[in-house]
């Protein structure tokens, strides 16, 4: 099971290119595993302060590339309910002040899973496990 940081959603839908192979890798066998790969809803809220602010590009619409990812059966997003809220910010020496990357780590740490991220702050995190490589 994993999560993905948002990085790692736009690039192995954009540019998966971006993504060392052994991670990519197993991205692409998750395909045929339902409900093993996550996304938190934050991540969503990411890509759109992104776009708006001009620092990500999409090949379509926001709302039509956010219809697209929704449909993939391979996707599941996790809201950002309160025992993730909580979770996110008491995480001892947790590197990154980021609400955002707060969420994400608390989400792959409520469920369990690995968070496949480039953030090299986050895979340096002891709490979490990570993949990128």
């Amino acid at each position: 099971m994993r999560v993905l940081d948002t990085h790692a959603l736009v690039w192995w839908l954009s540019d998966p290119e971006r993504i060392p192979a052994k991670t990519r890798k197993l991205l692409d066998a998750s395909i045929s595993a339902p409900r093993s790969t996550f996304v938190s809803s934050i991540s969503i809220w990411e890509v759109a302060m992104l776009v708006e602010r001009g620092r990500l590009e999409l090949s379509l619409e926001l709302s039509v590339w956010l219809g697209n990812v929704e449909t993939l059966p391979f996707l599941t997003f996790v809201p950002v309910d309160n025992q993730i809220a909580v979770r996110s910010v008491q995480l001892d020496d947790c590197p990154t002040r980021d609400p955002a990357d707060r969420i994400i780590v608390a989400t792959a740490l409520g469920l369990g899973a690995t968070l496949v991220t480039a953030d090299a702050k986050l895979r340096g995190y002891r709490r979490v496990t990570t993949a990128w490589d």
